[in-house]
């Protein structure tokens, strides 16, 4: 990890969370996905930094070493509710920016639409925003199949197959999505925050809550809903061309669903574009979030 990015913690939303952050000034917070971990975010991280924002990318909860949640909620409302309390005790203002990458996406939505004044400026990658990619399930076959292992987590065989052979779940997920890149840094420091079985419980906890019958926080109704549509802020949306786990044609149906929204295609990239481009996601993002 570089020296500039040091290690924080803070309780939010009765999650003890830990995060790696960057720079001083508003807050810019970075949310990541599965499989994955904060990070993930080690370029942008100093990019923020250096164009005038403290950035902060924790680890969501469940994912080690934050805490796994002691009441099981992990639906997508609650990851934004977390986002909202982390900007609390972090001390953000109104010139506070989000930023979410597969989970952390709709998380970022959510959060942003249900707390307009506190969010100046959304960036989501690789889960776009509004209906496109719940709709693809039922009209695009293509997608349905690269979404096969939603369908797979919700069953028990799971519990038993993902955590095999040191997580080579992961290793195939990450070859798949990112088709040619080079993962094993970031292959590993996802299986560092999984390989608890608490903690992969948690992960798969987070799609066993969408399309499964977990538990849900009647409390975060709201959130929940506001994860899949498109925040009322200026936001950008940036789809990895070679994206194995969502389609680009989901993310081009995406951009004419929600036409406020500024969709950026990355050229040699998949799933994980801000650390097989991090130079282009990096500049994309900073010329967003600085754009006053």
């Amino acid at each position: 990890m570089r020296a500039d990015i040091t290690t924080g913690r803070a309780t939010a939303n009765g999650i003890d969370f830990t995060f790696l952050e960057c720079g001083t000034g508003p807050l810019a917070l970075c949310l990541h996905g599965f499989p994955d971990s904060a990070h993930s975010w080690r370029y942008l991280l100093p990019a923020l930094a250096e164009a005038g924002f403290r950035a902060v990318a924790p680890f969501t909860r469940g994912y080690a070493p934050t805490t796994t949640a002691a009441d099981g909620y992990y639906a997508t409302g609650t990851l934004a509710a977390d986002a909202n309390a982390l900007h609390e005790v972090l001390g953000g203002a109104d010139d506070a920016v989000i930023i979410g990458h597969d989970w952390g996406a709709p998380s970022a939505y959510g959060a942003a639409g249900r707390r307009p004044d506190l969010w100046r400026r959304v960036v989501g990658m690789a889960v776009p925003p509004g209906p496109a990619f719940s709709l693809a399930f039922m009209t695009n076959q293509a997608q349905l199949k690269r979404s096969w292992y939603m369908f797979f987590f919700q069953h028990a065989l799971a519990d038993l197959v993902v955590p095999a052979n040191d997580l080579a779940f992961i290793d195939m997920l990450w070859a798949d999505w990112s088709p040619g890149f080079s993962s094993s840094e970031d292959v590993d420091n996802a299986k560092r925050c999984l390989r608890d079985p608490a903690n992969l419980t948690a992960a798969l906890g987070y799609y066993r809550a969408t399309l499964g019958d977990a538990q849900k926080d009647p409390a975060v109704e709201e959130e929940q809903r506001l994860c899949f549509e498109a925040p009322p802020q200026p936001t950008l949306y940036l789809h990895g061309v070679n994206d194995g786990c969502c389609g680009k044609e989901v993310a081009e149906s995406a951009q004419a669903m929600c036409p406020d929204v500024t969709v950026q295609f990355v050229a040699g990239a998949g799933h994980f574009l801000q650390v097989e481009q991090p130079d282009i996601v990096n500049q994309l993002v900073v010329d967003w979030v600085t754009n006053k």
